[in-house]
């Protein structure tokens, strides 16, 4: 495994055992600070960071595992913070992609969490390989390891935005279906309606707890700077857009959803009312059928003045059962 140390002179890549001292023994160059990005958080990179980093033995082995909560833990010289980027799977599933930050005011160390098989790993370093490409070409000219993560955290923040565009183009989609009538096979439309409001929840969810994540984080004068303070109340501003844009489109999809159900549940209505109808008129003729149906058919001939009356007093009856269904309302 190789690790990426970026300092104001450029990128290298490097085994984690020739990191011992990069926080320490090198100081920020060019006043910008210095960025190690671990690929994986496995047993290698968890020796690195406790041997050469000093890191807390706690925030380490969060690092080696899955963590399904955003949260910041608050150290003497740096905060430690696990966020989750989205990332669209099969179905709609939404994959919590984590992303783990040691942030301090002259370095950041970026440890990419345990990714689901089912998950392409490249999706894991989108956003570092995002900033580090700005990085490169010099529009990113950070001062400070918050700076560094308010670019990295932004351009997860811009995931979330994109996924939500992506599903509030299918809330539309399958609005114009529902209400245009078009139900071919209502089954499956019901199961999109329900998997795109999963991946607006699951947005949702993952915007709102990073954003409790950077308002407590803006809190921490002890160790956070003033300006990086802002910084995180920019993050936290963001991650509330996206929480409302995503609760925006997921109550309008719930109306939709309503609408849906309440025009099948009418048609189901009606379709029971037709049939006791069907069932009222018959009933009489069933009845009467069975009563004189021995004595007027099965015989050696067949009597036609009892047959006849037999047949007017059966329609009779259903008319009787029908117009009265008829004043009641029923069809």
């Amino acid at each position: 495994m190789e690790v990426r140390l970026v300092t104001a002179a450029g990128v290298e890549r490097r085994p984690p055992s020739s990191l011992d001292g990069a926080l320490r023994g090198h100081p920020p160059i060019g006043g910008g600070p210095i960025w190690v990005d671990i690929p994986v958080g496995d047993e290698e990179a968890g020796n690195t960071l406790s041997a050469t980093f000093g890191f807390h033995p706690a925030a380490v082995e969060d690092c080696a595992r899955r963590n399904r909560v955003p949260r910041v833990d608050v150290y003497r010289d740096h905060v430690f913070v696990v966020l989750h980027a989205p990332e669209l799977g099969a179905r709609g599933h939404i994959h919590f992609v984590e992303i783990d930050q040691f942030i301090a005011a002259h370095y950041l160390v970026t440890v990419h969490g345990p990714v689901n098989p089912a998950v392409d790993p490249k999706v894991a370093h989108r956003e570092t390989d995002a900033v580090l490409a700005r990085l490169t070409a010099g529009q990113l000219r950070p001062s400070s390891g918050f700076e560094l993560s308010h670019a990295i955290v932004c351009s997860v923040i811009g995931g979330q935005e994109q996924l939500v565009e992506s599903l509030t183009r299918e809330v539309w989609n399958l609005e114009q279906q529902v209400t245009g009538g078009h139900l071919c096979d209502p089954e499956h439309l019901l199961d999109e309606l329900f998997r795109v409001r999963h991946g607006l929840l699951a947005i949702r969810t993952m915007s709102a707890s990073g954003r409790d994540v950077y308002a407590r984080m803006a809190q921490l004068a002890t160790v956070v700077p003033d300006s990086a303070r802002a910084l995180a109340g920019d993050v936290a501003d963001r991650f509330e857009r996206v929480r409302a844009q995503a609760d925006v489109q997921r109550e309008y999809l719930q109306g939709v959803i309503d609408f849906f159900r309440a025009r099948t549940e009418t048609k189901m209505t009606i379709a029971a009312e037709r049939l006791a109808v069907i069932a009222a008129v018959t009933l009489p003729v069933t009845a009467l059928s069975s009563v004189l149906g021995m004595n007027l058919i099965v015989n050696g001939h067949t009597q036609v003045l009892p047959l006849a009356a037999a047949i007017a007093v059966m329609a009779v009856m259903s008319a009787t059962v029908l117009l009265w269904a008829r004043r009641r309302g029923w069809f």
